[in-house]
């Protein structure tokens, strides 16, 4: 195939029209703290390999670590009306910059095998499942298997428009409710 190898994704500014997703910089600790602590945190982090925050010093720490990872590269999602870090995905910004810009024949989608709400959220956005990696990990003193979800180049198109749609203006209620769901299959 002509162009391939496709080029590593790069720390750049990806821009949206709620958020964009920023390189993860110490800046961001508080703001991650902040939405990564208090009530329902132990929830929010079971599935993941870290145990939540105790302080902005363990985020900072995470971010130190993390910020200087060539692969995976980690962003943080800016909330446009904030200007706050609000998380570290935004699946539409990932997904177009990897299939236009970069030239990603594939985007891929893994979680824990038990992690049900993940999984439900994979196929929402159009991820096929691919498989199941039995004992692919251990994680928190457990065995993890993972499941493996993947939207192709080919299915891009069809989804983009899909996104866009869901994502429009007029698609939000005045108190910012989605009025009609995303509808995309693989």
């Amino acid at each position: 195939m002509p162009g391939l190898p496709c080029p590593r994704p790069a720390r750049v500014v990806l821009d949206g029209n709620y958020a964009r997703l920023e390189p993860l910089s110490p800046a961001h600790a508080p703001a991650l703290f902040e939405a990564s602590s208090g009530a329902g945190a132990a929830a929010r982090f079971a599935f993941l390999p870290a145990e939540p925050p105790r302080n902005v010093a363990d985020v900072e720490s995470w971010i130190s670590r993390s910020a200087a990872s060539e692969d995976p590269l980690y962003f943080a999602v800016v909330d446009l009306a904030t200007g706050r870090a609000a998380g570290r995905e935004a699946l539409y910004l990932a997904a177009h910059y990897g299939f236009e810009t970069l030239g990603y024949r594939r985007f891929e989608w893994k979680c824990n095998n038990l992690n049900e709400p993940s999984k439900a959220a994979a196929l929402r956005f159009g991820f096929a499942y691919e498989g199941l990696f039995r004992q692919h990990m251990w994680i928190k003193g457990a065995s993890r298997d993972t499941a493996w979800f993947a939207m192709l180049d080919t299915e891009w198109p069809g989804f983009k428009r899909e996104y866009e749609r869901w994502l429009e203006p007029s698609n939000f209620d005045a108190a910012g409710r989605q009025l009609s769901k995303l509808r995309v299959r693989p």
